[in-house]
């Protein structure tokens, strides 16, 4: 099938980004790096009047570090994200995390603020967003707001992104001391959305005890799903066993055509302990 027509717009700044979004409403979508509303429009599962693209508009870019934060602007592509040095070293949670999101032609015209608004459940991305309490930068033509990753997202393909507003930016928070990082997920192949996928960061005092814990699961709900338990488990001591035991009584996944919502919980228990276990060997050889 083809896309119903619309009419395209190409704006040079933000504010004239929000100034479209302010004039046609609803009629309008926000074009990024398109490799998920194109296909979906190719097979008419969404239809608008007007597509305001973003990849004229440079201020979107970048990677810097600030206040003890990494800001990405929203039309950073994917494969500045996972190769960037200041991502790697100061945010290598998300590094890694990105280096999964489908294959390299994705990743090369990906973006991160693309994936991030996408709000898809089986996102990497979303969830490492929601693991490190990253902070979203949120434009309109009211000015700019800044909204917590834990509220941003509301459902499957649903955010806090109101009418007539972009996502700008996201911020990282940056891990320092003995950490570590890991990444652990199932898909069917390489490149395909996760069926099941768990982020994890831990950080431990001299002795190798955890002081600090961030867990957080993809593709067993509308959102991505942060493993409290697990962490208050880690932190209490518990062995990556006993802590993925305590996250996968927090989910209840559903069943679709992938997986029933029974396997998801024995593939999520496995993930978790997994990602926990390596998270603290690299943080203990810190």
């Amino acid at each position: 099938m083809k896309p119903a027509a619309f009419e395209m717009h190409a704006p040079d700044d933000v504010a004239a980004v929000v100034a479209l979004l302010a004039e046609y409403g609803d009629e309008a979508k926000v074009l990024a790096g398109g490799q998920s509303l194109a296909p979906m429009l190719a097979l008419r599962l969404a239809r608008f009047e007007h597509l305001v693209d973003l990849n004229r508009v440079g201020e979107l870019s970048g990677i810097s570090r600030m206040d003890g934060h990494v800001r990405i602007g929203a039309m950073t592509r994917h494969f500045e994200v996972e190769q960037s040095d200041e991502v790697v070293s100061a945010v290598p949670l998300l590094s890694r995390a990105t280096a999964k999101v489908g294959h390299f032609q994705i990743r090369n015209r990906g973006t991160l603020g693309g994936s991030v608004a996408h709000a898809d459940p089986a996102g990497e991305q979303p969830a490492v967003c929601v693991a490190l309490d990253a902070v979203m930068e949120v434009c309109s033509a009211e000015g700019t707001r800044h909204q917590a990753a834990s509220d941003f997202f509301r459902g499957t393909w649903t955010t806090a992104l109101g009418p007539g507003e972009i996502l700008s930016a996201v911020r990282f928070p940056v891990w320092s001391g003995r950490c570590g990082f890991a990444v652990e997920e199932m898909a069917r192949r390489s490149g395909d959305f996760a069926i099941v996928g768990v982020v994890s960061a831990v950080e431990v005092d001299p002795g190798g005890a955890p002081t600090r814990a961030a867990v957080a699961l993809f593709g067993v709900g509308a959102t991505p799903v942060r493993a409290g338990a697990a962490e208050a488990a880690l932190l209490a001591g518990a062995s990556p066993a006993e802590a993925a035991r305590a996250a996968i009584e927090t989910i209840d996944p559903s069943d679709d055509l992938h997986a029933s919502g029974s396997y998801r919980r024995k593939v999520a228990a496995v993930l978790v302990e997994r990602a926990v276990d390596k998270a603290l060997k690299e943080a203990g050889n810190a």
